[in-house]
């Protein structure tokens, strides 16, 4: 499998990415090199190697960090919460015009 200019184009639209016709070629090469580093990876034998239990895995840290303390509150980052989440409006290109999910509920 390859990556073509095409693709590249593509996908740069789905993300609306503003790519110049000069970064492409270079893109296109980059994500064949990873694409084939990941051919290499899949040839290699590990029907030898054993599974790692999860409980001999590298142990992970505690999550013992205290929580930041914000400046302001949540509630001044957003025009409107609802049960503790923020509201936003939907993007014009995901809905009705530039409605929130909930429009009649947030009022």
């Amino acid at each position: 499998m390859s990556v073509t200019p095409e693709d590249v184009r593509h996908v740069a639209t789905l993300a609306r990415l503003g790519l110049s016709e000069g970064q492409i070629p270079a893109l296109v090469q980059q994500l064949n090199g990873i694409l084939g580093h990941m051919d290499v990876l899949q040839q290699v034998d590990v029907s030898g190697v054993p599974l790692t239990p999860p409980d001999q895995a590298a142990p992970l840290r505690p999550d013992a960090r205290p929580a930041d303390v914000l400046l302001r509150s949540r509630e001044a980052f957003a025009p409107a919460m609802r049960d503790g989440f923020f509201l936003v409006p939907r993007l014009t290109t995901h809905g009705a015009q530039g409605a929130s999910a909930d429009e009649g509920d947030a009022a």
